[in-house]
């Protein structure tokens, strides 16, 4: 039997695409680009090296991993 990478559903495919460019908008990465394969190219820095992430769901972790950063180091002001 042959396993293959599921394909990742259309929404989580889009949430990813949606994701990544929140994360450089906000220059949280320098650059992420979407692979023909599903895969992500991600640089965090201009001369830094280039990490490979499998598919959208590593972008949607990364962006959680972003957002409890941010929760968890800024003061609370409520």
């Amino acid at each position: 039997m042959i396993h293959r990478a599921a394909h990742p559903s259309p929404p989580m495919a889009a949430e990813a695409d949606a994701w990544a460019i929140v994360l450089v908008r906000r220059r949280f990465v320098h650059a992420m680009v979407r692979l023909p394969s599903g895969q992500w190219l991600l640089q965090h820095k201009p001369e830094g090296p280039v990490r490979l992430l499998t598919g959208p769901a590593d972008v949607l972790d990364l962006a959680a991993t972003v957002q409890h950063h941010l929760r968890t180091t800024r003061p609370d002001f409520r």
